[in-house]
């Protein structure tokens, strides 16, 4: 069976990183450094599919496997196994992960060339595919925190892998380690989930919590923390309110780091996790409010902001952080299969945005600054084209993969009877589609507007045949998941696959839905025609009255200045928490605790002895006759002392 092969999945990109990482430096040719790093991704995207076939023949509800390889520790009660669990929504992941890498691992090929780490990024993109298998196959929290940890680093290398360059006003080291501090907060949050369920469940293991979590007596508080606990470490890793500000930032590193990391897969980790543990969310009903109120403002927020945006990147960034909401959004009204529905086609058209704006940012000699573009259709067809693809998959515009995956999720969002998130989603989604063409007209369309030492030109092949299989991905790929009401008999495939891993989390809640198949029509309607103005009112505004734009600019300054400074977060964080921590760290525990108090200790013990030293080396005179004189002393000191004691 290829299923029980699966941990070929993991170790080829561990190959593929000590390959490069030891014997890159050596190798020198980049094609062949290129083929090992792409190779070490797309072997284990030929096991995913091999095991995803076979998975096909087996009965709906049987269809997880554990492969299980060896012990890793046994202490006390904690036993944990490196060991793998094979089922729906791991082997989903297991594929968008495989597929979108090794599609922007050939990109890397034609993107990186020429550059003196050429080998080193292969090598730590490799490690990140080997810390994220890891972490969507762990059958236990432990291995799955080991991925969790990996793919943190591997951000932190890869953001800051242009380690001598300037990023706005700092460097990318700096932006690195924002992203390192700011995941580590969230992490902490998911320790402190492990900590709970192990002391309530006495398991790491994914089987024995989510069995017990159905059959205990557990009190819905204890399950409340130990959601909320798991929560905060998916609002770091997937970018959520309050802690999205790193993603931003994370635009430092090269432009398929943005693709695969930032869009595609590390982000996702948060959404995953949720979704793995349903059966826990689906037990603490104020936390799954809370994770539907929370990624529904940050869809909102982070849409708001990328309608101003001029770096290329920041609004794809930005655009990440909305559509990450959206999925959480999905996650909290219960519909966790259109959740990961909506993570795996947005892996596909946010791959193909990034990466088309990788080709852009090639083209014009690292120029991001989409004000200073225009006209590049005729230059880069190829590009264009697809960049298009992708801009209407992520508007919702049918039959795109974005349209069937975002109208899932507002469809459920109403069904569950709150109108107010259908309302505020929609919304979200007009403001999507507006951002996404404001960005495609200023960049391809228009009059050009850049000065004569640019010469944009297409990428060359190896980095545009990626974004034509991404373009298909994004035109095709929500076919899978085509609603119950085009279907027929045949029904969701997407929803009917996976629908057997949150059986038991849908039985917990009370799930509505009861509505007609007109209503889920009008809805979709109104939202396909919003967007559609959206990108209207974006090629009137952008396209034939640009001048429209600044009036607009001008005399909403207020609101313009607030939304371009992205409403001053990263400037309160500073203010509130980062500027104190400092402070207090200068004063109290560097000049205090450490120099004062630590140092005082350690220095004043030395002064100690180098005072007592001075007097005893005294004693030693090197006069024979002064020690004979003090062994005599001591001697009848010593007699004495007898003498006295037997009176």
């Amino acid at each position: 069976m290829i299923t029980s092969l699966i941990y070929l999945a993991v170790l080829f990109p561990l190959a593929g990183f000590l390959i490069n990482g030891i014997y890159g430096r050596k190798i020198r040719s980049e094609k062949i450094i290129g083929i090992i790093g792409s190779a070490a991704v797309g072997i284990p995207f030929l096991v995913s599919i091999g095991a995803f076939i076979e998975s096909l023949g087996l009965p709906p509800d049987n269809r997880e496997i554990i492969i299980s390889l060896f012990n890793w520790m046994n202490a006390g009660g904690l036993n944990v196994n490196i060991a793998y669990q094979i089922d729906q929504l791991s082997l989903i992941m297991a594929l968008v992960v495989t597929g979108v890498g090794f599609i922007i691992h050939v990109y890397s090929i034609g993107y990186m060339h020429g550059d003196k780490g050429f080998w080193r990024f292969f090598a730590y993109m490799n490690l990140f595919i080997f810390a994220m298998m890891n972490l969507i196959l762990a059958d236990n929290f432990v291995l799955l925190f080991l991925g969790w940890e990996g793919v943190g680093l591997c951000s932190y290398l890869l953001i800051g892998f242009w380690y001598d360059r300037k990023f706005e006003k700092s460097t990318t080291a700096d932006a690195a380690k924002k992203a390192f501090i700011v995941n580590r907060i969230g992490d902490f949050g998911f320790l402190l989930g492990m900590f709970l369920i192990y002391l309530t469940f006495g398991s790491l293991n994914f089987n024995d919590v989510f069995s017990r979590a159905s059959a205990f007596g557990v009190n819905e508080t204890t399950f409340s923390f130990i959601a909320l606990f798991l929560f905060i470490g998916a609002t770091g890793k997937s970018a959520q309110i309050p802690l999205f500000v790193w993603l931003p930032d994370a635009m430092a590193g090269p432009t398929p780091v943005s693709a695969l990391i930032h869009a595609a897969t590390m982000v996702t980790a948060g959404v995953y996790m949720v979704a793995r543990c349903s059966i826990i969310f689906a037990s603490a009903p104020v936390i799954l409010s809370l994770i539907a109120v929370i990624g529904l403002l940050t869809a909102l927020f982070a849409a708001s902001i990328g309608l101003v945006q001029n770096d290329i990147k920041k609004v794809l960034a930005y655009s990440t952080i909305s559509q990450l909401g959206y999925m959480f959004l999905a996650l909290g009204v219960g519909a966790f299969s259109a959740g990961i529905f909506h993570l795996m086609t947005h892996a596909f058209f946010k791959a193909l945005l990034f990466l088309g704006a990788g080709s852009v940012i090639h083209a014009m000699h690292e120029e991001q600054n989409i004000q200073n573009y225009g006209g590049l259709k005729k230059h880069m067809p190829k590009t264009a084209l697809t960049f298009l693809i992708a801009a209407l998959a992520i508007s919702g515009i049918p039959p795109l993969s974005g349209f069937f995956s975002k109208d899932e999720i507002l469809w459920y969002s109403f069904s569950q009877g709150n109108i107010y998130f259908w309302l505020i989603g929609v919304f979200t989604a007009l403001l999507t589609a507006f951002y996404m063409f404001r960005l495609y007209f200023l960049s391809f369309e228009g009059k050009e507007r850049f000065g004569n030492d640019k010469h944009p030109h297409e990428s060359p092949a190896v980095m545009t045949y990626p974004l034509i299989v991404l373009a298909v991905l994004s035109a095709v790929g929500g076919f899978v998941g085509v609603p119950e009401i085009f279907s027929g008999e045949h029904g969701n495939f997407f929803h009917s696959w996976i629908a057997p891993v949150f059986s038991a989390a849908e039985r917990k809640m009370s799930l509505y839905g009861f509505h007609t198949h007109f209503e889920e029509i009008l809805l979709m309607v109104i939202s396909v025609v919003g967007a559609a103005a959206s990108i209207y009112s974006a090629r009137y505004i952008y396209l034939h009255r640009i001048k429209l734009a600044d009036r607009l600019s001008s005399r909403f300054g207020r609101i313009y200045g607030i939304l371009l400074n992205k409403y001053y977060v990263d400037e309160v964080y500073d203010k509130v928490i980062v500027d104190p921590v400092v402070k207090v760290s200068d004063k109290l525990f560097w000049k205090i605790a450490d120099n004062w108090f630590i140092d005082g200790i350690v220095n004043g013990t030395a002064t100690v002895i180098t005072s007592l030293s001075q007097y005893i080396r005294k004693i030693q005179t090197g006069v024979a006759q002064s020690y004979a004189l003090i062994m005599m002393a001591g001697i009848a000191a010593a007699l004495l002392w007898i003498i006295i004691s037997n009176l």
